[in-house]
């Protein structure tokens, strides 16, 4: 089986036991760690993209309205857990700079064109490049959509489950990555993409266990809640492989004489 020594880290929503999860302040901290990418969620709301997971108010906004009824200046002056404001996609974008990938999950309807539209927008205003992004999403349409409209934005397919055809599903879409469930990864997928020319992240993975079985799998990363914990066995990982290479390096010594 195909294995892997360490794991590329997604910083789930930023750092979310740090703080409240799609802030500002929650992609802070998860930029004080050396982490690969950051991956947040957003939504059309009013014609604008907002940084939020959740469909509908009421977990950690007090309310009851879905998101795609309600207009952007309101949901922004309504304040998270913490004190922040409900973040645009812009302001995470300027945030996260060209320090790390930045992974961008297409929620709800309609977020295509806008997504498109805010990238050209900052790569040209930033510099920044094409291949330092990718957006995803479970809607499949949603990311052939991006293929036309920005092409150089690499694409991710998010999958809850396992097809039938594995990962065929990724070709007409030309896509960068699958992104697969924890509750559904499994060797076929992994290396079905791998044939394809396709990299693997599994989400949403927070226990040093489940780690090293994704990478005994052969993917190629993970999303997490916890970063410390990825960098941790990475460190641990990157370890073992200078210890491996003294030992082979010395078992392979001839002296002279």
């Amino acid at each position: 089986m195909y294995s892997t020594d360490t794991l590329f880290c997604f910083a789930h929503r930023g750092y979310p036991k740090r703080a409240t999860e799609n802030t500002l302040q929650a992609i802070t901290h998860a930029l004080e760690f050396d982490i690969d990418g950051i991956e947040i969620d957003v939504w059309n709301v009013g014609g604008e993209l907002l940084v939020k997971h959740d469909r509908r108010l009421g977990r950690l906004l007090a309310g009851q309205e879905l998101l795609i009824d309600m207009a952007p200046a309101i949901l922004r002056q309504m304040l998270l857990p913490g004190g922040e404001q409900v973040p645009t996609l812009r302001e995470v974008l300027e945030l996260v700079g060209n320090h790390v990938q930045l992974n961008i999950e297409l929620k709800g309807p309609n977020c295509a064109a806008l997504a498109a539209r805010e990238l050209e927008s900052y790569i040209s205003d930033s510099g920044a490049c094409y291949e330092q992004y990718i957006l995803s999403s479970f809607d499949h349409r949603q990311v052939y959509e991006c293929l036309k409209l920005i092409p150089p934005v690499r694409r991710g397919v998010l999958i809850d489950g396992v097809p039938l055809d594995l990962a065929a599903c990724a070709e007409p879409l030309e896509a960068y990555s699958l992104h697969l469930s924890l509750d559904f990864v499994c060797p076929e997928i992994v290396a079905d993409g791998r044939r394809r020319g396709l990299k693997s992240y599994v989400y949403t993975v927070n226990n040093a266990h489940d780690l090293s079985l994704m990478a005994a799998m052969g993917v190629d990363g993970v999303f997490t809640d916890e970063p410390q914990l990825v960098m941790d066995y990475n460190t641990a990982k990157a370890a073992e492989m200078i210890a491996q290479r003294q030992v082979e390096q010395f078992s392979n010594f001839n002296p002279p004489g």
